[in-house]
């Protein structure tokens, strides 16, 4: 910033100079005096002296302007960071000096980078977080039913359960790595049924406790294409919220449509309020967490290639799509 202001004060006083230079040449160009008499003199020096003082004055009150305007626009430069810093994105200042539209350009293209990854970053945390509370909430009741048991037989059913859902939480850290450093998810060919089975046994017990059941039912034998991670995660959610707002029976119904696969998740229960439903899948809502919940899933499924759809409000319908894969 001083570099730009001392440069716009030389400038200033380089006009002037200029100017000066020029006044003189102009009183040379009159002619010089051949006389020794000093009076004669008189006149040509004092036109030279006023043509370098005007030029004097004139440099000071240029650079005094020049200085005062780089004083505000560093005053703007310092707001507009405050500004940035805010959240806020201002037009581009366009000051007519170069420099300072460089710079300009330079802190508005930085806030917005640092906006983007602090988004991507808030994104992930939430994401991370959301997938990494269900399979340990899962294991933690493995284990408490393990703790509570002296049958050996049960013991051994859990424990080989509850190593299973190890491996599915390792699986989990892994595809949150994966996505995080590729940005993109490659979609493989995954049994429908295994990933429905394997969720059965995993949150069975939890809705026996609450005196309520998973049913399972459609055709058998469809591929899909997605990760089983994601599968797994998008219909975790799903039963979740159905254990903690929903009533009754769960219904998992899976049927092929053309080339796609839909599987349906319903119960009994009263749905979601008409208020709510044209919301549902945003981040914003904030009905216990459901709505992170929600548009997790919604993400997960679109990186799939598919789609996760509210297909009735009430008793709720969820419906994912999902390609059939013919591997």
């Amino acid at each position: 910033m001083r570099r730009i202001a001392l440069t716009v004060v030389l400038q200033a006083f380089g006009l002037t100079t200029v100017a000066a230079v020029a006044a003189v040449a102009g009183v040379a160009a009159e002619g010089v005096p051949t006389t020794d008499d000093p009076a004669s003199w008189v006149a040509p020096g004092i036109t030279v002296l006023a043509a370098l003082a005007v030029a004097v004055l004139g440099a000071m009150w240029l650079a005094e302007r020049s200085a005062a305007r780089v004083s505000t626009l560093l005053e703007t430069l310092r707001q507009r960071v405050d500004r940035l810093n805010a959240g806020d994105r201002p037009v581009p200042l366009h000051s007519g000096i170069v420099e300072v539209d460089r710079l300009d350009a330079a802190l508005i293209r930085g806030a917005a980078q640092g906006a983007r990854r602090l988004a991507s970053e808030r994104d992930f945390a939430a994401d991370a977080s959301h997938q990494l509370r269900t399979p340990l909430t899962a294991l933690l009741m493995r284990l408490e039913e393990i703790n509570l048991t002296d049958d050996l037989s049960v013991v051994a059913e859990e424990s080989t359960i509850a190593i299973g859902q190890v491996e599915r939480l390792s699986k989990v850290v892994d595809d949150l790595m994966t996505r995080t450093r590729h940005g993109a998810e490659v979609n493989p060919s995954v049994s429908l049924d295994s990933v429905l089975a394997s969720l059965q046994r995993e949150w069975q017990p939890a809705f026996a406790q609450a005196r309520r059941s998973i049913k399972v039912s459609g055709e058998r034998g469809l591929l899909v294409r997605a990760t089983p991670v994601a599968l797994g995660q998008i219909l975790t959610t799903l039963l979740e919220n159905s254990l903690a707002y929903g009533r009754g029976t769960v219904e998992v119904n899976a049927r092929r449509a053309g080339p796609s696969v839909v599987i349906e998740v319903s119960d009994q229960g009263d749905g979601v309020p008409a208020s709510m439903a044209p919301h549902i899948f945003e981040r914003s809502v904030s009905s216990s967490g459901s709505g992170l919940g929600l548009s997790l899933a919604r993400d997960l499924a679109e990186g799939a290639g598919g789609r996760l759809e509210l297909a009735r409000a009430a008793p709720p319908v969820f419906a994912l799509f999902l390609s059939v894969s013919t591997d």
